[in-house]
């Protein structure tokens, strides 16, 4: 009987290691900042949270709209409320009519256009690489940061990608670099993609020598690719959080005159795909470097890049 009792409690600690590890930690930590915004919300007004009820779920969408939140956010809340209940074992319907007609009506009143972040374009990244050549920095930072951006871009990479790359990842061939990148947002059962940065005619801005020179000045030959510097430029083994590639990139687009406020760690994934349809890559190209799974995006990054180029009011003679 004790035996069967110790499987047991050992069953449910790995069900819920299991449970833990169903969603990338960012996923989480989103769920359980939504879910604190609802009770916070519920709080104030004398509800109850966990478990709570349909009513209450659209009263606090309704908060949300009257108060510009956006409506991916609304949708976002709204998952995440569901989840966190599942989890907890509580049932909330969150496809009942009163949250679905609301919703509706939410969407119908405001509107459902994303302004998304703007993308780092071409011309952008290469100002922001001369001015971190030109600053008066320890050049192990430099190179650091420098690399970290033009591997960004040039991988079409999101943030998080970017600084979970360690250096068994790399495999550098006579056309350039291979990067394994073993899990991502959209794989997140680590089955591993590849993908090839050439070689650039400009090696100023090229992202393989930009790396060999890292690795080179940083002696990193295992472990994470991009670390944090304690006590000025002493490189230390801990791994960068994907916050300081935000930070990076809000710091140096300062650096160039540029407004940083419509920027993001996603501006260089944007600015890849945008710049990429810009200069006419197919749409299956630029998907198979980015990792999208729908062309949703993609096809409105293509769009945007197209927006002047293919313009029927280019034909109209004035």
């Amino acid at each position: 009987m004790n035996n069967i009792t110790t499987n047991i409690k050992a069953l449910q600690e790995e069900t819920l290691l299991n449970l833990k590890s169903s969603k990338s930690n960012n996923t989480v930590r989103a769920y359980k900042s939504d879910f604190n915004h609802f009770g916070l919300f519920c709080a104030k007004n004398g509800f109850k949270s966990l478990p709570s009820e349909p009513k209450i779920i659209s009263l606090y969408l309704t908060h949300l709209s009257t108060n510009d939140v956006k409506m991916s956010t609304l949708k976002r809340r709204l998952v995440s409320i569901g989840v966190v209940h599942k989890l907890k074992g509580h049932y909330l319907d969150t496809k009942h009519p009163s949250i679905v007609e609301n919703m509706m009506g939410i969407k119908r009143r405001k509107g459902s256009i994303q302004k998304g972040k703007k993308p780092i374009l071409i011309n952008h990244l290469k100002n922001i690489i001369n001015v971190i050549d030109k600053q008066n920095k320890d050049e192990t930072v430099k190179l650091r940061d420098r690399t970290i951006l033009l591997i960004g871009f040039s991988g079409g990479f999101r943030r998080n990608e970017i600084v979970s790359l360690d250096y068994d990842d790399l495999e550098f061939v006579q056309e350039g670099l291979k990067i394994t990148l073993r899990k991502s947002k959209t794989d997140q059962f680590g089955q591993s993609s590849l993908k090839g940065l050439p070689y650039f005619d400009n090696s100023q801005y090229c992202p393989v020598i930009s790396l060999q020179k890292w690795l080179k000045i940083s002696e990193i030959n295992s472990g994470p690719l991009f670390r944090r510097f304690i006590k000025g430029s002493k490189l230390s083994e801990k791994r960068l959080t994907d916050q300081t590639v935000a930070l990076l990139i809000k710091e140096y687009l300062k650096q160039t005159g540029i407004d940083s406020k419509n920027y993001s760690g996603h501006s260089l994934r944007s600015g890849f795909a945008t710049s990429a349809a810009e200069s006419g890559a197919e749409e299956r190209t630029i998907m198979a470097m980015t990792g999208h799974k729908s062309t949703e995006m993609v096809r409105r990054y293509i769009k945007e890049a197209n927006l002047f180029k293919n313009n029927a009011l280019n034909k109209i003679k004035f």
